[in-house]
């Protein structure tokens, strides 16, 4: 059974919906998350609509994840309404915050402007939440409870929501994780991912807690498959050991069949 924390993402903007912008925040997010013991259970995209907003966090909710994290919307403009949207599923008024007002009009000072109806809705957070300060931009992030889930929302901008999470949320998150991951990867030359397939379903089965994900990177004619593996576990040395057992049965069983096969990758990335 996974005890880890577990996290659904919602992804707010016209732009991703149709084809404008790629949603690289979510799968930046699903890295950062990962590496830090977290189960990214969904990723939901949707558009810049009240109604769509509060019924997908509310869906969510029903779920009872850890987090839910969001990402966009919480602009200056007229379709800015994650924050909004996020009120009106919990039940909670939308109101100026002080501290989150107080960030957006230093940020301005420092550009020699004041502030304007449209910059003071940035400050606009529903009752309860607490801004998190963003370091690169000028929408402070929201941070708020809902029984015994944590909604983080942040920034549209990647650079900005990056900043944010690595400057505060990353920390939060490792305390209340408590695991630990333990990542291998290597490169398979020559031999067909179908052929693999069975080599693989029995190392998993022998090692059930680990993950173990083939990537094909050439071609039908010219196979190769990069192999990446994961586990997690709240003792770090345990982790490392049983991915590198299932990494070391697994070149074995492979080396077996094919011969000398497998390389280092030369790049992390699986």
């Amino acid at each position: 059974m996974d005890t880890r924390l577990n996290c659904e993402l919602i992804s707010i903007g016209n732009e991703l919906l149709i084809g404008k912008v790629v949603n690289t925040n979510a799968s930046w997010l699903a890295d950062k998350l990962t590496k830090l013991g977290v189960a990214v259970k969904r990723i939901t995209v949707i558009g810049d609509d009240l109604d769509e907003i509060s019924s997908c966090i509310r869906e969510a909710l029903s779920r009872k994840p850890s987090l839910i994290i969001m990402t966009g919307g919480l602009g200056p403009t007229y379709d800015d309404k994650t924050l909004e949207g996020l009120a009106i599923a919990l039940g909670l008024k939308l109101t100026v915050h002080p501290e989150a007002l107080e960030m957006v009009k230093r940020k301005y000072e420092t550009m020699g402007e004041s502030l304007t109806d449209a910059r003071i809705k940035m400050a606009k957070m529903p009752e309860g939440a607490i801004p998190l300060h963003n370091p690169v931009g000028t929408a402070p992030a929201a941070k708020i409870s809902c029984e015994s889930t944590i909604i983080y929302a942040l920034p549209g901008v990647p650079r900005e929501m990056e900043a944010i999470f690595n400057e505060a949320i990353s920390k939060e998150i490792s305390l209340y994780s408590g695991f630990k991951i333990a990542e291998h990867s290597f490169r398979i030359v020559g031999v067909m991912e179908s052929a693999l397939a069975p080599i693989i379903s029995k190392v998993k089965e022998q090692y059930p807690e680990v993950y173990v994900k083939s990537h094909p990177k050439g071609t039908e004619e010219k196979p190769i498959i990069h192999v990446y593996l994961n586990a997690f576990h709240r003792d770090g040395n345990i982790a490392k050991r049983i991915v590198l057992e299932a990494a070391e049965k697994l070149i074995s069983l492979i080396e077996d069949s094919y011969g000398k096969v497998v390389y280092p990758l030369e790049n992390s990335n699986a």
